[in-house]
């Protein structure tokens, strides 16, 4: 199988700060990541985790360990559903990278995820993450939006 990555990009109407503040602050993620919240130390090595309120009861969505973190340029971490049956410390773990690169008082972001080629059910998982074709898009519109609001109040 050839290299499985879902990719997908974004121009937002702010500066590259707040879109970095948008998607590390936790105020900001639980706006655009089904009300989840980031818990984190936000350091390359440090685990993140995606929390949330599910029934009343608190839960971690996503986890992973962060592989690469330059403030307001580049996030890469590897993400995975603890209640999954995929060993958290496998090779079966995905990477999710977000660049970001200024453009004039506006940013581009970037994310990626996969390789869905390098993991078990890889075309399975592809599918779905890949939506067809939509990707991260509905998620990247959510942070747009927040970010603009953000940098507009």
């Amino acid at each position: 199988m050839e290299n499985k990555i879902v990719k997908n990009d974004i121009l937002i109407n702010a500066p590259i700060g707040i879109v970095w503040d948008v998607l590390v602050n936790p105020e900001n993620t639980k706006k655009y990541m089904f009300g989840c919240e980031t818990v984190s130390e936000w350091q390359a090595g440090s685990q993140l985790n995606w929390k949330m309120d599910y029934e009343g009861k608190e839960m971690i969505a996503v986890t992973g360990t962060i592989l690469e973190i330059e403030p307001e340029k580049k996030l890469v971490y590897t993400a995975i559903d603890p209640s999954s049956d995929i060993d958290a410390d496998s090779e079966q773990l995905l990477q999710v990278s977000y660049t970001l690169e200024p453009q004039n008082e506006k940013t581009v972001l970037t994310v990626t995820q996969g390789d869905y080629a390098k993991v078990s059910d890889g075309e399975k998982r592809f599918k779905e993450a890949y939506n067809n074709g939509e990707g991260w898009n509905p998620i990247l519109v959510q942070i747009k939006a927040v970010a603009e609001k953000n940098a507009f109040n």
